[in-house]
């Protein structure tokens, strides 16, 4: 750099360098100390350093080694014929050939399918933690594929439901917002807030999980399922339909843009159907303004009773696993020891909760009567009770809960002669045998609780 750019020394330049923390002194140290000799300052003041890319097995991926995954190829797919050439061409070690051509065919048997842009770039967001390597992995991608699907699949019930209809986009058009509405606005709020911090601190590791958790798991699994119910009551009012709609497509496309620095392809496709419906104007999702966290609409109140609901219904669904009862059978369910805030909740959200649980009848529980032989689960003090008599065949239901003790029963006395062993507790490694107590504790309370249903069969 000529003498006089030392004349620069007040610029502050803004552009944030990316690196590997194997090079820092390679390459970022000496571009600092040049940038201090000739600029007279620095040229970059903030730095991201990440990890160094590993295979699955924990190897550095290297041309040598053979184990280098081209992008494009996870990307687009390749087929093995190909893959084995593309590895095995232009070796510094020309002798590894064999060796990496059988272990390419031996880790892809049928080449790499096609996983998209948009998975890989939200694998390597979510791989980015504050560790020095990422273990990279195809079964990773594979996951995050599944969840541009959920995207996908969620994007299209919201435009089935929606696409003319009225969104409540006019001035003088209203709309009812349900407890569900409330709920999901709250959550988006605090994933606005989560996504907006971690990525002004650079872990776009939980940006990446805050996205994924609210999209996936609070909007896909809990909200459209409890839109369902208003959208389709033939009881529900045109006005509570609207308030549905015009949350169904403002949280969806408030979340696409809070996903798109990760996820541009699939958001852009979905933003353009889903922002008209939500009244936002513009050709494209890259011009669009990043969310912002608005606390007005941080409802606590709708987030500690939709809690309440899906405690509840959790509790059923386990009742449910843990009996063996099919997922579509109607379950009548008795409640007790409720508050009156429980008697208050039930009333406002007994359709949510047949809907959702399928649930043929709630009922209290006359506190004069003894209560039935029932599986039961707890929310807080109140007792969720489903009478099993005439619910379940018993006989079956004894023999496979037997079965299923005398199976654990059998694991449990191998796992303490393991445990007695002194050659396994002194030879084997701390971690193996931390863990072979702990399978051997989640053993126990498996019998245990085995147990007490096979004595609740028993008393029917």
């Amino acid at each position: 750099w000529p003498q006089e750019t030392k004349e620069l020394n007040t610029f502050y330049p803004t552009s944030v360098l990316v690196t590997g923390f194997d090079i820092i002194f390679f390459w970022v140290a000496r571009m600092i100390m040049m940038g201090l000799k000739f600029m007279g300052n620095v040229p970059f003041r903030e730095i991201y350093i990440h990890g160094l890319v590993r295979d699955q097995d924990g190897q550095k991926m290297s041309k040598s080694k053979g184990n280098v995954l081209d992008p494009i190829d996870i990307i687009d797919g390749i087929e093995l014929e190909e893959l084995v050439t593309k590895r095995t061409t232009g070796l510094m070690q020309p002798q590894m050939a064999a060796r990496i051509e059988k272990s390419t065919r031996r880790q892809f048997p049928d080449g790499i399918r096609p996983y998209g842009t948009d998975a890989l770039r939200f694998t390597f967001a979510a791989l980015a933690t504050t560790g020095r390597d990422v273990v990279f992995d195809l079964g990773r991608v594979e996951g995050y594929r599944n969840f541009c699907n959920k995207l996908w699949n969620a994007a299209r019930y919201v435009l089935m439901n929606t696409e003319g209809q009225d969104t409540g986009l006019k001035d003088d058009a209203l709309f009812e917002l349900s407890l569900a509405d409330r709920w999901i606005d709250s959550r988006l709020q605090a994933t606005v807030k989560t996504v907006n911090e971690s990525l002004r601190h650079y872990r776009l590791d939980l940006a990446a999980q805050a996205i994924y958790e609210f999209l996936w798991s609070e909007y896909c699994d809990w909200y459209l399922e409890l839109s369902k119910p208003v959208l389709t009551e033939a009881t529900a009012s045109e006005a509570a339909c609207r308030g549905t709609r015009r949350t169904l497509v403002q949280v969806l496309e408030t979340v696409l843009r809070l996903a798109h620095p990760i996820m541009p392809f699939i958001t852009e496709e979905i933003w353009q159907r889903v922002a008209p419906l939500a009244g936002v104007p513009g050709e494209t999702i890259m011009l669009q303004s990043y969310p912002q966290t608005d606390a007005k609409r941080i409802d606590e109140a709708a987030e500690a009773e939709m809690n309440w609901v899906q405690q509840v219904l959790l509790g059923v669904r386990r009742i449910r696993a843990e009996m063996n009862i099919a997922p579509g059978k109607p379950l009548p369910v008795l409640l007790a020891n409720g508050t009156e805030s429980d008697w208050q909740r039930l009333a406002d959200n007994y359709v949510y909760l047949t809907r959702l649980g399928r649930l043929s009848a709630i009922d209290w529980l006359n506190p004069d009567n003894a209560e039935p032989e029932s599986a039961i689960a707890l929310v807080g003090e109140l007792k969720i009770l489903i009478p099993l008599a005439g619910l379940i065949d018993k006989d079956a239901e004894i023999a496979r809960l037997s079965k299923e003790i005398e199976k654990l029963r059998k694991e449990l006395i191998k796992s303490e002669a393991k445990l007695e062993n002194s050659d396994f507790i002194n030879r084997a490694p701390a971690a193996v045998v931390a863990k072979e107590r702990d399978r051997q504790q989640e053993m126990r309370q498996a019998v245990t609780r085995l147990d007490e249903q096979l004595q609740r069969m028993q008393r029917l």
